[in-house]
């Protein structure tokens, strides 16, 4: 037998009480006495109630949404890492109440949907995706006085508006160093769009360890672009068909590490043994075998690792933390990825021992 849904009437009922009063208990207006907010509460646990969005917008004049609104152009699109992202947004939305409200637009009309959003009291925050190394959304939400926090971060006065990043940086510094210590000298870089900020400090951690170690820059086995398989794939096609390939490379994301494998399988050539790869890792859901602390499994790709949907719930949390006036000052938090080997990482061959590049003949199935 299906479970009555318990509305803000039902309760009220139940408790012998009007609508108002209970919803000016759960809602922590402080005329409602503390026996009453105990009771009302104590009973809403008890029957599951789980308040609308509108019928809390309209006991405390707020939108009770929170907005998402996306670009979509040459760079930009709805893909995993956002899927995960909102994923974990949503459950601390759904946590406390809150609603999602994703707008889809071209980048030039941007600002129009933020002012829309803002002027009809749609929304009561948003969060900020993708910012790239200056961005003008930041100034701009600032002028519209709208609670909002940014998953990443620009470099323009960073200390004034709250933000949560991972150290791309040190990230890319730290995997570039192990693939050094494991002997490599010739290391490939394939990046996302430098203009985005993550991508543009990963290359700048990437240049870092290199000069660190004294090893001069090729810019002919570094490339940029969209973070998805066949960029990795014609990156890595491009490389190893060169007369002088990399032995090692780091990678993005897994997705266009997915075409440097494509990319090795066409030649006959084998992770770790014939090009070490390493790979920033967002732990994508739909990616993920299992738990591998639990199994033992060591992963297939050496990685560096932080999860998108971890964050997604910090910005949520952040966010509503903001919009219900816990926090005035801006609020910054850097994450460190962590090093996690698997099975694509190996020592550097003697030069006289590396594999030539095999080439398969193309052929058609029908």
């Amino acid at each position: 037998m299906a479970r009555e849904t318990i509305t803000l009437r039902r309760l009220a009922e139940v408790l012998g009480l009007s609508q108002t009063t209970v919803s000016r208990a759960l809602n922590g207006f402080p005329e409602v006495n503390e026996a009453t907010r105990a009771r009302v509460i104590e009973a809403a646990q008890r029957l599951n109630y789980r308040p609308s969005a509108s019928a809390a917008s309209l006991a405390t004049g707020k939108a009770r949404t929170i907005g998402h609104v996306v670009t979509l152009g040459d760079h930009m699109m709805i893909n995993p890492h956002f899927t995960d992202f909102v994923a974990g947004a949503g459950e601390v939305y759904a946590r406390f109440g809150y609603e999602m409200l994703l707008r889809i637009t071209g980048s030039e009309g941007e600002q129009d949907v933020y002012r829309d959003l803002i002027s009809r009291r749609r929304v009561d925050g948003v969060v900020v995706h993708g910012p790239k190394t200056r961005d003008p959304r930041i100034p701009f939400l600032r002028k519209l006085g709208i609670p909002f926090v940014v998953h990443g971060r620009c470099e323009e006065d960073p200390a004034s508006y709250s933000w949560i990043d991972v150290n791309n940086r040190r990230a890319f510094m730290r995997a570039c160093n192990f693939l050094i210590d494991l002997g490599h000298r010739r290391i490939g870089l394939i990046n996302g769009i430098e203009t985005m900020n993550f991508a543009d400090r990963r290359r700048q951690g990437y240049e870092a360890a290199l000069a660190a170690r004294g090893i001069d820059l090729d810019t002919s086995i570094m490339f940029s672009a969209d973070m998805i398989e066949p960029h990795g794939y014609r990156a890595a096609a491009q490389m190893l068909s060169s007369r002088k390939p990399p032995t090692a490379v780091l990678v993005s994301s897994i997705l266009p590490a997915i075409g440097v494998m494509r990319a090795l399988a066409e030649r006959e050539l084998r992770p770790a043994t014939d090009l070490s790869i390493i790979v920033f890792d967002d732990c994508l859901s739909f990616l993920q075998p299992g738990n591998e602390a639990v199994s033992g499994a060591i992963p297939f790709f050496t990685a560096m690792r932080s999860s998108m949907r971890l964050a997604g719930r910090r910005v949520a949390e952040l966010l509503i933390e903001q919009i219900e006036g816990q926090h005035s000052a801006p609020k910054h938090e850097l994450w460190e990825a962590e090093l996690v080997i698997g099975h694509t990482t190996g020592p550097c061959a003697p030069a006289e021992s590396q594999v030539p590049v095999r080439v398969k003949p193309f052929r058609r199935y029908s």
